[in-house]
């Protein structure tokens, strides 16, 4: 879409409604106000209002349906395919509603759609309670929810959306709704898994559960040399885990001079990450098979506080540094998909990228697609793909490394993806139609009823029908 003309008066009467504040080019903050955590993106907007509240959301919508300007939605800014900026456009930025209120009576949280999961925990854990976030402090509760949310507490707890009780959306027209599972429950449906595809969710409401304040945690590393018996030793471990058991295994070089001595710095290595929600000496005697592989290069396992294990993956993933990840549902780990898995982990063209495997099933395995929209429930384990580097120069070799790893992982798949891992949303509409399946199209009428223009377009995008905004 072209830039819209805007007049500085019509800017001024926008600017003079909003109780946030709103940055331009050439105002001293805007090239902070327009940078996100990936360093790829590197985008240029017309105006960001920086919201810090539902009514200044309300306000921002109508101003661009009346100048006809692009938006896009920013939460924590986290997304790979950087969807939180976009180019001549109106940037709609939540990042200062940051709010989190705890009612602990009810176990249930209120979390303003600005917020990051640090915020969410830093409240929660006062009263010893938790809700499913990510597995990186850092990353935007509302991106995370909308796509599902895969964390530390999946299988135990099932995923973020899945604890979702209710929302409060403002829609393409400005409208303010709440959608919950009795009032507009369809709209409920399709926030619950379905991307930002039917509006701005400016505050949710979720189911807490007894978690911490320690957790017992896995955190052991391998030499690379054995990645394909420690992941056959893996596979059988996930299938007979209990349900307070959530693990991801890493392979990569994972180059770390703070954690790795210089013998084995640059040596292929097998990790993996976990934690068990229930009483932690119980927990530390689960894990256990997941540390005795045999020698490890390091094991940092160990009963913690939950917030710092929460956060225990954050430096790794810097803002600023460059970032392409993707992802695939398996069906499984055979000796074929571990030998490919060895292949592409060994030849990334950076030491700091990994091929992770997640663990599914359990509590995610609960809910099918009559009650979330969320597309993902039918796997035994997610393949993700991450390409994490930092000199520009190297951005085409990491990307081609990524396309040709799920390229050939495919063979394991049904092709179905996890939307929070999107690449830079390179054939959506082929991805989305394979990962929805059948419910594709309860979406697409969930969208012309919502969006019929396509107002909320940059993200993992949902195209309205032909006819829906006639």
């Amino acid at each position: 879409m072209a830039r819209a003309t805007i007049e500085d008066e019509q800017i001024e009467q926008f600017e003079a409604t909003l109780h946030g504040d709103l940055v331009q080019p050439g105002d001293a903050d805007y090239d902070d106000a327009r940078a996100v955590w990936n360093g790829m993106i590197d985008k240029y907007p017309a105006l960001i209002a920086q919201c810090r509240g539902t009514a200044d959301v309300i306000q921002t919508v109508e101003f661009a349906n009346v100048t006809d300007l692009p938006v896009a939605v920013r939460g924590g800014g986290h997304n790979v395919a950087g969807t939180a900026v976009c180019d001549d456009g109106l940037v709609i930025d939540l990042s200062k509603m940051r709010g989190v209120w705890v009612d602990p009576d009810t176990q249930r949280a209120w979390v303003q759609g600005g917020a990051t999961w640090a915020d969410v925990d830093h409240e929660t854990q006062a009263f010893g309670l938790a809700t499913p976030g990510g597995v990186v402090s850092d990353t935007g509760v509302a991106g995370l929810t909308l796509g599902g949310g895969i964390g530390h507490l999946r299988c135990k707890y099932g995923l973020t959306c899945d604890n979702l009780v209710s929302a409060d959306v403002v829609t393409a027209a400005g409208e303010f709704l709440t959608a919950g599972a009795d009032e507009n429950p369809e709209l409920f449906w399709g926030l619950r898994g379905g991307g930002g595809n039917f509006g701005i969710v400016t505050g949710f409401k979720f189911d807490l559960h007894p978690v911490g304040p320690e957790v017992a945690t896995c955190f052991v590393i391998y030499p690379g040399e054995r990645l394909a018996e420690c992941m056959r030793t893996y596979r059988e471990y996930i299938s007979s885990a209990p349900e307070e058991v959530s693990t991801l295994s890493s392979a990569g070089v994972m180059r770390d001079e703070d954690l790795f001595s210089a013998d084995v710095l640059d040596d292929l290595k097998i990790g993996f990450l976990g934690c068990y929600a229930g009483p932690p000496e119980e927990g530390e005697e689960v894990l256990a098979p997941l540390r005795d592989l045999g020698e490890p290069i390091a094991d940092f396992s160990g009963t913690m506080a939950y917030t710092e294990f929460q956060q225990i993956l954050d430096d790794d993933y810097p803002d600023g540094m460059r970032y392409y990840w993707k992802s695939l549902y398996l069906d499984g780990l055979s000796e074929s998909a571990i030998d490919r898995i060895t292949y592409w982990a060994d030849c990334a063209p950076s030491p700091l990228s990994t091929v992770d495997v997640w663990q599914l099933g359990g509590a995610i395995t609960d809910l099918g697609f009559e009650e979330s929209a969320f597309a993902g429930r039918h796997a035994p384990v997610l393949l993700g793909v991450e390409a994490n580097w930092e000199d520009p120069s190297d951005d085409e070799a990491n990307i081609v490394w990524v396309r040709d790893c799920l390229d050939d992982m495919r063979q394991f798949s049904d092709g179905s993806v996890y939307l929070n891992f999107p690449g830079f949303l390179e054939d959506n509409d082929e991805t989305m139609e394979t990962t929805f399946g059948a419910a594709y199209e309860r979406l697409v009428a969930l969208k012309d009823k919502y969006d019929p223009m396509n107002v909320f377009s940059r993200n993992q995008n949902i195209i309205p029908s032909k006819d829906a905004g006639a």
